[in-house]
């Protein structure tokens, strides 16, 4: 095996967890088939207008790009649930800041499926007027689905929260991305929020989350690549 790889056929068609079959999207979503389930993570909804608000002017479109992201994933797999992990919302407020067309994008992307919002660290209570349910956390086939990793807990998990990125070295040059970071149980997800960032995988954050196990997939254009984790390069 070499130590950087385009995903095969057989990967793209997915992984276990535990005993939940996953399948990391090119769009930083992940597909449960089973489930028919579509879980996405750290929209950070209205970021840019809470940094306006903040005297910190960022072009007032992020939460434009990222429902369209949104739809687009949605449009193409047709779940009938999405499940989505926490920081949905960049903040407290982000619900009475929504534009009404941001609002009817959201409730078009709803329609027809259950939704769920895992609250997370930003947004600790969603309200019924953003649609679908909420709860902590919930578990599918074993595996824990919440936003914040528990690197205490002994059993399998997905989580959002640290915005996993890998930098690696590919045909001479220096490439950052978005990725999922993935171990025999555990997968953190990427940020799918226009303005969330990423945090490098080589961060003390991740150290006590994964051991040798780790494999960073990287989402590249239009297709994912699996990094050995002896090539992830620090900031």
């Amino acid at each position: 095996m070499t130590l950087v790889q385009r995903m095969t056929a057989a990967e793209t068609a997915g992984f276990m967890l535990g005993r939940l079959a996953i399948v990391p999207d090119v769009s930083g979503g992940l597909w449960l088939p089973k489930e028919r389930s579509l879980v996405v993570a750290d929209l950070h909804l209205e970021k840019g207008s809470a940094y306006a608000a903040r005297g910190v002017m960022l072009p007032p479109y992020d939460s434009t790009a990222t429902l369209a992201a949104l739809a687009a994933v949605v449009t193409r797999l047709r779940p009938a649930r999405v499940i989505a992990l926490g920081d949905s919302f960049h903040d407290r407020d982000a619900e009475s800041r929504i534009a009404p067309p941001s609002l009817a994008a959201l409730r078009l992307i709803q329609q027809g499926r259950d939704w769920l919002w895992i609250t997370g660290n930003h947004d600790p209570a969603i309200s019924r007027a953003m649609g679908g349910d909420s709860a902590d956390a919930i578990t599918l086939a074993g595996v824990t689905l919440r936003h914040e990793p528990d690197s205490a807990g002994t059993g399998p998990e997905i989580a959002g929260h640290l915005h996993p990125a890998a930098k690696v070295r590919m045909r001479g040059r220096a490439i950052r991305r978005r990725c999922f970071a993935l171990s025999a149980r555990r997968c953190i997800m990427p940020a799918m929020g226009a303005y969330a960032g990423g945090l490098n995988l080589r961060d003390a954050a991740f150290q006590p989350l994964f051991g040798e196990g780790l494999s960073a997939h990287l989402i590249g254009d239009g297709r994912l690549f699996r990094i050995d984790s002896r090539l992830l390069l620090p900031d």
